[in-house]
């Protein structure tokens, strides 16, 4: 009987883990694992904030790729985010699945073409609905997706621009592009399937110290979560785990 070979993912980790998210859930690598990952499937792990990627013979042994959120600048030029850059140019031309959250959505976007920078809009933090394009039915035809989903959100960046290849998939009245592809291989989502509440008010509390927030702004995103009804976790699970092991 032929052995059926194991499937291979890998986790670009673009931020440090808090001490927090590191012991309440095994660091983000924890927390993306345990949404996508299905039995019999090799996870690892490269902190590419850390120069740490895999080599070029290394990448041939992945089915697929995550790039994880980020508090550096996707339309920045750290030698890190331009190595990643080039990473994601060679896993396109290998045609090799790519979903990236967040930071790793705008990474996808300028990579491919398009344009990033700081929102027009200003920082979105919270649970945000968003719309999906009629074409999002041919695209999940087995997963029975709703003409909206509501999804955790925490960014200032955004994907301006995408390259004529690129399509549009979902958006907001905060944000024109909350999830594309490219091609059949590449999919980015602005927001984060893979938080929690639990993460969404740890980050305000970080982001607070670090200043990046208000004390007033933050008062008023903790007093919106009674007010806000709970992500479509199981539905973005779903879409994610379906594009990236190439169900959909």
């Amino acid at each position: 009987m032929a052995l059926v070979s194991r499937k291979r993912y890998a986790v670009l980790l673009c931020a440090d883990d808090s001490e927090y998210v590191k012991k309440k859930y095994g660091g983000y690598f924890g927390v993306f694992v345990r949404m996508l990952r299905e039995e019999g499937e090799a996870w690892d792990g490269f902190r590419v904030a850390a120069n740490e990627f895999p080599t070029d013979e290394e990448i041939d042994d992945y089915d697929g790729f995550v790039i994880t959120g980020s508090c550096s600048d996707a339309h920045g030029n750290d030698q890190w985010v331009c190595r990643l850059l080039s990473l994601v140019k060679t896993l396109d031309a290998k045609k090799k699945r790519v979903l990236g959250v967040c930071f790793g959505h705008q990474i996808l976007g300028r990579a491919t073409g398009g344009r990033v920078g700081r929102a027009h809009s200003g920082w979105d933090i919270g649970v945000r609905t968003i719309n999906l394009s009629a074409s999002s039915s041919k695209l999940f035809p087995s997963l029975n997706i709703p003409s909206s989903l509501a999804i955790i959100e925490c960014h200032q960046d955004e994907v301006r621009e995408l390259p004529p290849k690129a399509e549009i998939i979902a958006w907001s009245d905060k944000t024109g592009i909350e999830v594309f592809r490219y091609g059949d291989h590449i999919m980015g989502i602005q927001g984060h399937p893979e938080y929690n509440e639990d993460i969404l008010r740890h980050l305000i509390d970080l982001l607070l110290q670090k200043k990046c927030i208000t004390e007033k702004y933050s008062t008023e995103l903790r007093s919106k979560f009674l007010e806000s009804g709970e992500p479509d976790k199981e539905s973005w699970r779903k879409i994610c785990v379906g594009f990236l092991k190439g169900r959909l």
